[in-house]
């Protein structure tokens, strides 16, 4: 990979937004890598050049690349001539997307943004009963610090305990139906540690809001907690 002299590169390899710097940095890696900004068997700039590139700091882009590390798209080589290089056999979906398969990921990510953040904020509006608030609080804790194996069932209680906090059966049942066609999409990405730790604070941010009453601050929290996933979801899968 050569970023300096490639304009592509300069706009894949630009700084990533603060909210989501582990999540934009992996989406913004994976798609220089998927549109052969480095070739298999190529070695990736520094860590110290691509930290910079992409504003973040150096821990924060060693989580992107043993993510990705982790995924099967690089491998780690130590000695003289070491660095991070692109596999050269890349790892493929567990199966073929359908034709529809972005269009249908880019629909879920609108839906999501739409339903979710008005669910949050709805909910920050009303009136929580003592009932309410604590089925909120126990799905939260629930999901913090859940295994890798049991997090994606806990999220998404959490996520629909968002929905129905805010009292509408119609928004609950529509927020439920999304988070099936959410899990197909996720099924084809693997678990990350650092995306999870970062979900956990997120989700504190948008249950604290909604129990303090802000709707504004729930709304703002939970869309760019979506705006994580969203990054992978792009990152991962178009």
């Amino acid at each position: 990979m050569s970023p300096h002299s490639d304009p592509l590169a300069d706009a894949l390899l630009r700084p990533v937004k603060a909210g989501n710097a582990f999540e934009e940095t992996l989406a913004r890696l994976l798609q220089a890598i998927r549109l052969g900004l480095a070739a298999p068997g190529e070695r990736l700039p520094a860590e110290r050049e691509l930290a910079a590139r992409l504003g973040v700091s150096r821990v924060t882009l060693r989580e992107a690349l043993h993510a990705l590390q982790e995924a099967g798209y690089v491998e780690s080589r130590r000695g003289r001539y070491g660095g991070t290089f692109v596999r050269s056999i890349r790892p493929t979906h567990p199966t073929p997307p359908p034709p529809a398969f972005a269009a249908d990921v880019e629909d879920v990510i609108t839906l999501r943004q739409v339903l979710e953040t008005g669910a949050a904020e709805s909910a920050a509006a009303r009136a929580l009963d003592p009932t309410t608030r604590r089925h909120l609080r126990t799905r939260l804790e629930e999901c913090t610090g859940a295994v890798v194996a049991d997090y994606r069932r806990r999220d998404a209680r959490l996520h629909l305990a968002v929905a129905a906090a805010a009292a509408s059966p119609s928004l609950t049942a529509a927020v439920a139906d999304l988070r099936a066609r959410l899990d197909a999409l996720l099924e084809a990405i693997p678990p990350l540690g650092a995306n999870i730790e970062h979900s956990d604070q997120q989700h504190r941010a948008v249950v604290d809001a909604i129990l303090d009453g802000d709707p504004a601050a729930a709304r703002t929290a939970m869309a760019e907690h979506l705006a994580g996933t969203a990054a992978l979801l792009r990152g991962f899968l178009t």
